[in-house]
């Protein structure tokens, strides 16, 4: 396994900085204004946002926030202008407990701002520490001014969408690139994904793999350059990104536009090449003093995830790693947030710092309310499991909790110290709607939990703090947990047959065609009209009648 790295952002200090070796501070030249907090954390401030951190991270003392910062090990994303609005400042770092970040966003066939502010709360409710709006179809501006104004957590976008959303990927210039940062650093976005680490020496190592680039910022930038002959002008320009960044403290999310997307593909030599230069691109924005957090895979067999969360450690010297899943394997669609989640848990454990959901929608589709739920309540699981697993402090304490709970047969504690106490409660009286000293899978007679509370040698069951009635009606259901119930089991036949096909039924074709939006069969910009003519059409339809 690759060793750690035996430097830190302390090593790649701007020109004209020193560190002062009495204090361990660093000195700037003289009239330097710090903007971001790496940099007043270089210079030994402790801000008003490290102090909100060290209030959520219980185990964590302001100054320890303050020095991880300082060492690149941790970032608080955190844009001036957001912190005006309702952010609540919290951190990225293997101190802090592992975050999981949510995306959302409008597509070209999906394009409503109410319906993605409303995932946008219903992630954070589920756990989301971090929101990022992919958006690439509608009021891309309104969505995202939107989603700022309301936002609780920090929220990362990813410019070079927008770019491209309203123009061919050829005729797309820096000009336009830094504009657009500009623009969404001044609205108040908290973290850029930049992908500036996908160099045009790196598309020959993509040739023979079974998928290709997965990655959608890497695939325009591949495209633009083989077009243009020219090199990836994110990094012929990162400097000028640094400025505007800095700015604002908007912190580097750099981009692994050479992800691998399937099993197939994981850690070859794309991958780990573009990975050599995300390390460069950390050094050089930590040089401009920029936060930065670097992302990585993707589709990595179990087996392999610790060698490349190791290998991101050593060449990125500590730099908080942003991993989505990974997938352990690829023959799951429908379920790739849980085969997901098992490669998360893996990941946060060797050196993750924060997990990208993945839906029960990855690979088919937008996430709908519901994905979203299933998606950050099973990267919370693995989030929580590997904080518990590396002995963050607190985090076992809310598991012995319910475990006392449990062993007391106290049946409401449980309900209010689990995650999601309503689907908990709603399963429970399913089958027994009374609170008594067993549950319906065992019953009376067969109960271990029953007979070990009574063995009067044992311990179990017997603290004070969570006895309770012996047995006694429960209160009724609420609306949601209701719901809850009505929701379980498998849709009839004729139900999926009728919501697979809506899309076919209204292009008015059969089974054995293609719809007349298929790229193989009409140009591109035919396939987009008629993309926007009928399928956003069939797609309002569908939600008023669901709403009717």
């Amino acid at each position: 396994m690759p060793p750690p790295s035996s430097k830190t952002a302390w090593d790649f200090l701007p020109a004209g900085w020193y560190r002062d070796p009495q204090t361990g501070f660093a000195r700037a030249p003289s009239g330097f204004v710090p903007r971001t907090q790496l940099e007043h954390a270089r210079l030994g401030i402790v801000t008003p946002e490290m102090r909100a951190v060290a209030e959520r991270e219980r185990h964590l003392t302001p100054e320890q926030v303050r020095d991880e910062i300082a060492a690149g090990r941790m970032i608080l994303p955190c844009n001036h202008r957001h912190r005006g609005l309702k952010l609540e400042p919290m951190a990225i770092g293997r101190a802090s407990r592992t975050k999981i970040n949510a995306n959302i966003g409008m597509s070209p066939v999906s394009s409503s701002i109410e319906e993605e502010i409303e995932k946008m709360e219903w992630a954070v409710r589920w756990g989301a520490d971090t929101i990022m709006d992919l958006s690439t179809g509608g009021d891309l501006d309104a969505c995202r001014k939107a989603i700022v104004e309301a936002a609780r957590v920090p929220v990362g976008t990813v410019p070079i969408y927008e770019a491209i959303v309203h123009q061919p990927i050829e005729k797309l210039s820096i000009g336009l690139i830094l504009e657009i940062i500009a623009k969404q650093a001044e609205q108040g976005v908290d973290y850029f994904t930049i992908h500036a680490g996908v160099r045009r020496a790196h598309l020959p190592l993509v040739k023979n793999r079974l998928i290709g680039i997965v990655s959608r910022g890497g695939a325009l930038i591949a495209k633009w350059m083989l077009i243009h002959e020219k090199e990836n002008p994110l990094y012929e320009h990162f400097d000028e990104i640094c400025e505007i960044m800095r700015r604002y403290d908007v912190a580097f999310s750099l981009g692994d536009g050479l992800r691998p997307g399937g099993l197939a593909d994981a850690t070859d030599a794309a991958q780990l090449a573009e990975l050599e230069t995300l390390a460069e691109l950390t050094e050089w924005a930590w040089r401009r003093g920029c936060q930065v957090m670097v992302e990585g895979p993707g589709h990595v067999p179990f087996d392999q995830i610790e060698w490349n969360m190791k290998a991101q450690r050593a060449l990125c010297h500590g730099a908080p790693f942003y991993v989505l899943g990974p997938l352990v394997t690829d023959v799951f669609p429908g379920y790739d947030h849980i085969a997901s989640a098992i490669g998360a848990t893996a990941a946060a454990y060797h050196g993750a710092s924060m997990l990208c959901y993945v839906t029960p929608k990855e690979h088919l589709g937008l996430p709908k309310r519901e994905d979203v739920k299933q998606a950050c309540i099973a990267y919370k699981i693995a989030a929580h499991a590997a904080d518990v697993a590396l002995g963050i402090p607190g985090s076992r304490e809310w598991d012995d909790e319910l475990t006392r709970a449990r062993a007391a047969l106290n049946w409401e504690k449980q309900f209010e110290l689990a995650f999601d106490g309503d689907t908990a409660r709603a399963l429970h009286d399913e089958d027994l709607d009374i609170d008594t000293d067993f549950c319906a899978m065992c019953g009376h007679a067969w109960c271990s939990v029953r007979i070990s509370k009574e063995i009067k040698e044992f311990d179990s069951g017997k603290d004070p703090a969570f006895l309770r009635e012996r047995i006694r009606q429960t209160p009724a259901l609420t609306e949601e947990q209701r719901q809850i119930l009505e929701r379980r089991g498998y849709l009839s036949p004729e139900e999926i047959h009728r919501l697979a096909h809506k899309t076919r039924l209204a292009m008015g074709v059969d089974s054995s065609k293609k719809a007349s939006c298929h790229s193989d069969l009409v140009s591109e910009q035919e396939a987009k009209q008629i993309q926007e003519e009928k399928l956003l059409s069939l797609r309002i339809k569908t939600q008023k009648e669901i709403s009717s």
